[in-house]
């Protein structure tokens, strides 16, 4: 599993590689790196609503390359704080929340019940994986594991509004969510009890 978090931190850094020096000579902040991203999620989250899922789906991937780097020039300019980096994790959620409302409101109005719960399903899931990752870092212990972390979420998301296969993309998330939920708890209780807790 840590190969795994290896390959994503190591994707992530040829991705933002580039624009870095660039990001740095502007003077931009972190903060409104994240707080563009929020902006643009939420902006998604309405064409969602309205079933423009083609556009959306382009945003949220524009989206996801702000979170990419607002983390990568706050390390690369030495301006990481801890505010910064529960600014960005309250961000995701509210980003995520977002997209999954929009949703919600698409479906509603389409009478489509089992998108509805597939919708609620993996919203939770989303959450619980993040929730489970912050409360390990309070236990002292790190939780990168899991197939699914918001990177994958944001892709698959993203490709089904962007192929027009939701369907199909919720169920994905709803299965490998909570497989991911499944993985941190089973790694995090061998962690512990190795700890003797």
């Amino acid at each position: 599993m840590s190969s795994l978090a290896e390959l994503r931190g190591n994707l992530a850094s040829r991705i933002t590689r580039p624009a870095l020096g660039v990001l740095s000579r502007t003077g931009l902040k972190p903060d409104v790196l994240t707080l563009l991203g929020l902006a643009i999620n939420i902006g998604a989250a309405c064409l969602i609503a309205i079933h423009h899922f083609l556009a959306a789906g382009i945003l949220i991937l524009l989206a996801g390359l702000f979170d990419l780097l607002d983390g990568a020039l706050a390390r690369f300019t030495n301006r990481s704080t801890k505010f910064g980096a529960l600014l960005d994790s309250v961000t995701d959620r509210i980003s995520e929340a977002a997209i999954f409302c929009g949703l919600l409101v698409w479906y509603m109005s389409t009478g489509s019940d089992l998108e509805i719960v597939l919708v609620f399903a993996a919203l939770v899931g989303s959450f619980l994986v993040s929730y489970i990752r912050a409360r390990a870092e309070g236990m002292m212990l790190e939780c990168h594991v899991g197939l699914f972390t918001r990177a994958e979420r944001v892709i698959v998301l993203a490709a089904g509004l962007i192929l027009d296969q939701v369907f199909i993309a919720l169920w994905v998330l709803v299965v490998f969510v909570y497989v991911t939920v499944v993985e941190r708890l089973f790694y995090i209780w061998r962690k512990a009890k190795a700890g003797g807790d």
